[in-house]
């Protein structure tokens, strides 16, 4: 599809930026078919608005991106000009230890920042499958990791956070100590939506200690009350557990494991006593599918959710509308929120129809990422209720009044 981007635009890009950071894409350099016909290279937030109000001057319709290992969650962008790209932003700007805070840029991947921070005994607990996942990333699809049941997801580990709007106007939210808590939370705001209010750019998260010692306790059944049952005794245990994950391959057993942290001998013998009331085992690894997708990067992956007690129902639902669909279900049946991983040469017709018949059914059903031949056949996010959609169009419009951010990759098209 043509776009609007023109030679004066480039031109301008390059006086902004330098000619070694902005390149035309070759026709075949696209794999997520995006279609954009500049790529800006941007090393922080200065450059960040530079960039940003070249596009604002040329209507340019902007898509950022990090490592680009989530490119390809939510809907399909529309009719994109320029793909920013942030990863050159890869820097831990501070660690403060005693605050237990961390402040880092947004092309830095989460890994990095564990690997520094776990110098001083801390970890950024926002753990991630994908290797080279970026702070940018991470906070706009929301990503957590099963660490999510005891710390708390992405909104509740940012504190501070500025970000990019799209006249190139650079704004911050928060602060860098954890207590701050003055004025309207923007973090929250900016966080799973997808690129589509600003450009983040730099981040500041709250810490923890890393604990001395982990252990596993499993249990494995065929039965999704049995498993709800033992996810919910964990749950309601006074041991405190990290996380509580399910996984159940195509064709295969449920298996409940609960992760415990705290001091040496302590942790293993609380462990113990645990995994006799579940009737499980202990290990001092956690199980090899543990914190990984459930779906390859080519397949299609749903993110499913209930409340936690109503566990037994939605995995049974989702045994019995699966069909001869091959399904694996993985995630934190502790919190009530399941992922689905579907084969890539699975048939996109089926897929459509499971994620229909949940949503009919009463389950929150969002379509994480998909191949194009499914998102053909299924909008990834659903139906929305209209007063919720309202804000939303009023939020988009407030933050981007000419809808040139990611255009078309959020709920209803925004």
């Amino acid at each position: 599809m043509p776009t609007k981007t023109t030679d004066a635009a480039h031109g301008a890009l390059v006086a902004a930026l330098g000619a070694d950071h902005v390149t035309v894409p070759a026709r075949d350099d696209d794999p997520h078919g995006i279609g954009h016909s500049l790529v800006a290279e941007v090393a922080g937030t200065e450059q960040a608005s530079a960039a940003m109000k070249v596009a604002a001057e040329h209507d340019l319709r902007v898509l950022p991106k990090g490592s680009g290992s989530k490119l390809d969650w939510g809907a399909p962008p529309r009719d994109v000009d320029l793909l920013l790209d942030v990863s050159p932003a890869n820097e831990v700007v501070e660690h403060a230890a005693g605050d237990l805070v961390v402040h880092a840029l947004a092309g830095t991947p989460i890994a990095e920042i564990n690997r520094t921070v776990r110098a001083g005994g801390q970890q950024l607990a926002i753990d991630q499958p994908i290797e080279s996942a970026t702070v940018g990333g991470v906070i706009a699809t929301s990503t957590s990791g099963p660490c999510r049941h005891l710390f708390g997801g992405v909104r509740d580990l940012l504190i501070g956070i500025t970000v990019v709007l799209a006249d190139g106007t650079v704004t911050t939210a928060g602060g860098k100590v954890v207590k701050n808590v003055a004025g309207y939370d923007l973090c929250k705001l900016y966080t799973g939506s997808f690129g589509t209010l600003g450009v983040i750019t730099e981040a500041v998260f709250r810490l923890h200690p890393v604990a001395a010692e982990h252990r596993w306790i499993t249990v494995t059944t065929d039965e999704p009350a049995a498993a709800a049952a033992a996810a919910d005794t964990i749950r309601h245990s006074q041991e405190m557990p990290t996380a509580i994950e399910v996984d159940r391959p195509t064709g295969g057993p449920l298996v409940v494991c609960g992760q415990l942290e705290g001091r040496p001998s302590a942790t293993h013998a609380r462990a113990l006593e645990l995994a006799e009331k579940i009737g499980g085992e202990v290990t001092d690894q956690p199980p090899q599918w543990w914190g990984q997708h459930p779906f390859t990067a080519d397949g299609t992956g749903l993110r499913v959710g209930a409340e936690p007690v109503a566990m037994a129902s939605l995995l049974t639902a989702i045994e019995q509308r699966s069909g001869d669909l091959p399904v694996t279900v993985r995630g934190a049946i502790g919190l009530g929120v399941l992922h689905l991983g579907v084969p890539a040469d699975a048939d996109p017709a089926d897929i459509a129809r499971l994620t229909a018949d949940l949503r009919d059914s009463g389950t929150y059903a969002v379509v994480e990422r998909a191949p194009r031949a499914v998102l053909d056949h299924v909008d990834p996010w659903g139906p929305v209720a209209a007063g919720p959609f309202t804000l939303m169009r009023r939020t988009k419009d407030q933050f981007d009044p000419q809808h040139r951010l990611a255009p078309g990759r959020f709920v209803g098209g925004i």
